[in-house]
């Protein structure tokens, strides 16, 4: 079965075009690679829970929104050999790129699909 890596980090939304337009960018290179699906959702009804949130994990600010990503990959071995490409991928490297949000507050991780319907 298919392998997920999920993201979700707070973006200024003063940045959401620096943003789309990054991960455009970003996304084709992926895609490039090899990847089944490369999306990117932008929070439209995500409250700030008492006790947990997707913008209490990403630490959201009143000025920043929650975005939610996630790419599909064939196999966990397909991810880690996509990922070594992109990381090295030159088009990604340099200061043509100033990232439109705060890395050290993503949150991401792996995941084998449990069902798909």
């Amino acid at each position: 079965m298919s392998y997920v890596d999920g993201f979700i980090v707070a973006v200024p939304k003063a940045n959401i075009d620096a943003y789309k337009e990054f991960s455009a960018f970003a996304g084709s290179i992926w895609k490039e690679y090899g990847v089944l699906e490369y999306v990117e959702c932008i929070g439209d009804d995500v409250p700030y829970g008492t006790l947990t949130s997707f913008p209490r994990a990403v630490q959201a600010k009143d000025d920043e929104v929650v975005v939610f990503s996630w790419i599909v990959y064939r196999s966990r071995q397909e991810r880690d050999d996509i990922n070594a490409k992109v990381m090295a991928d030159p088009r990604l490297k340099g200061d043509q790129w100033q990232m439109p949000f705060d890395g050290k507050r993503m949150i991401y991780g792996g995941f084998e699909m449990l069902l798909r319907l």
